[in-house]
């Protein structure tokens, strides 16, 4: 096959992950594809609000490429929005895990039984492309866009601050409180709830949480040097690979800029620095190489875990080199290759590539889970075409938060 026709067939067959195993119920996204039983919840009942949102988008790809009837998903995306309308939530936050038929909250752990502030960024990040992306004036489209307006404008992201504290927090439950007492703060994946925070029209956040919050944390800055490439936020090595994806999934990194940091200059430094280390291979693991490479967070033959080079256990996870196609595009395709040409008896099936190998154990994951293929098909589409980072970027409240929060971007300049 071309390069493109590959990235056709890669798309095509992860997006089944989110059409075809969505829960029947709600066309909400499956946690993973395989019973674990050592985590206690049932996986066919089990629904993701963050991997929903990333499905969403993934769908809204599909759609654009002719690889699913845009009016089949708008209804999909439809059934979605109104299960959410019903299912239980706190304060306008979802929390990690719904029972996809009730809509009741699946306890994420014994204290995390209410709302997750990052989780529902990630499920607005991808309800607000989907607002955008059904722009017509079908009744139908309105009616989305009204029903996705009503979740966007509920989400009370300044509830998170704790009544005022410079500084969002990750969970609330009506059980536990703030029992959690988890701080969003330091350089990971959730850039996108600060942003999302800032932009509300309803109940947004100061600039200070941002500048006094977030990034007041010694694993924020960074400004070191791995394998020759300058790393400027995030911790030693530049941590799980996903941290450059998950907000970047609508959040354009393309020219954006604020006083810590160049976006694309620090995901792509991220990116060739995590397959650096493949490369170099300290600790020896089997298979890996220029073609083998990507540590992210993702199953391992000892369980879920967070991979990264300061935590290399020769468990190689398709996600992190593929998501990283807009980053660092022939290092990306080279390592698609050899995982569909190589690897692809042992590791292609029904949904795409199975989520993590270990080459060194001779084990293959048993399944897939939703935050990792859902970036997939959404950074293949944002390197070939740059559709959902221009649907995310079009929403005039998310312009605003960057705005508020001292951001630059082409995007805004665009509309000024």
């Amino acid at each position: 096959m071309t390069d493109e026709e590959l990235l056709d067939t890669v798309q095509q067959r992860t997006l089944g992950y989110f059409w075809d195993f969505a829960h029947p119920a709600s066309g909400m996204a499956r946690e993973r594809s395989n019973p674990v039983p050592a985590y206690g919840y049932d996986h066919l009942e089990t629904v993701t609000s963050g991997g929903t949102g990333f499905g969403v988008m993934a769908m809204l790809a599909g759609a654009a490429r002719g690889f699913l009837p845009r009016a089949a998903v708008l209804e999909r995306i439809g059934g979605i929005v109104a299960f959410l309308e019903k299912a239980e939530h706190y304060h306008g936050v979802f929390p990690h895990f719904l029972n996809g038929e009730t809509g009741a909250t699946i306890p994420f752990s014994p204290k995390d039984d209410g709302g997750d502030l990052v989780e529902t960024a990630f499920l607005m990040e991808g309800l607000l492309c989907a607002r955008q992306f059904f722009a017509g004036e079908a009744p139908a489209e309105a009616a989305l866009r009204q029903a996705i307006d009503r979740l966007w404008h509920a989400v009370e992201w300044d509830w998170h601050t704790q009544g005022g504290h410079d500084v969002l927090y990750w969970h609330w439950s009506p059980r536990h409180g703030w029992a959690m007492n988890h701080v969003i703060r330091g350089w990971d994946e959730a850039l996108i709830t600060y942003v999302l925070a800032a932009a509300s029209p309803t109940h947004p956040v100061p600039p200070a949480a941002y500048h006094r919050g977030w990034t007041d944390s010694p694993t924020y800055r960074n400004g070191n040097r791995y394998h020759d490439h300058l790393l400027p936020l995030g911790p030693p090595g530049g941590g799980p690979l996903f941290y450059s994806h998950y907000s970047f999934l609508g959040l354009d990194p393309r020219g954006l800029r604020d006083r810590y940091a160049d976006y694309w200059k620090q995901n792509r430094a991220h990116t060739l620095i995590n397959r650096a280390h493949c490369v170099a291979n300290p600790h020896g693991h089997a298979g890996y190489g220029r073609q083998c490479w990507g540590l992210t967070s993702c199953d391992g033959n000892e369980g879920y875990r967070a991979f990264s080079p300061r935590n290399d256990r020769g468990v190689i996870a398709p996600t992190a080199a593929l998501s990283a196609m807009p980053y660092a595009p022939e290092e990306s395709m080279l390592a698609l290759r050899h995982f569909y040409e190589d690897l692809g008896d042992d590791i292609w099936r029904e949904y795409g590539f199975r989520d993590a190998f270990n080459r060194s154990r001779g084990w293959v994951a048993e399944g897939n889970l939703a935050i990792d293929q859902g970036p997939i098909v959404v950074m293949i589409e944002n390197h070939r075409s740059g559709l959902l980072w221009d649907l995310f970027m079009s929403c005039p409240e998310v312009l605003t938060g960057l705005e508020r929060l001292g951001f630059e971007s082409p995007h805004r300049l665009q509309t000024t």
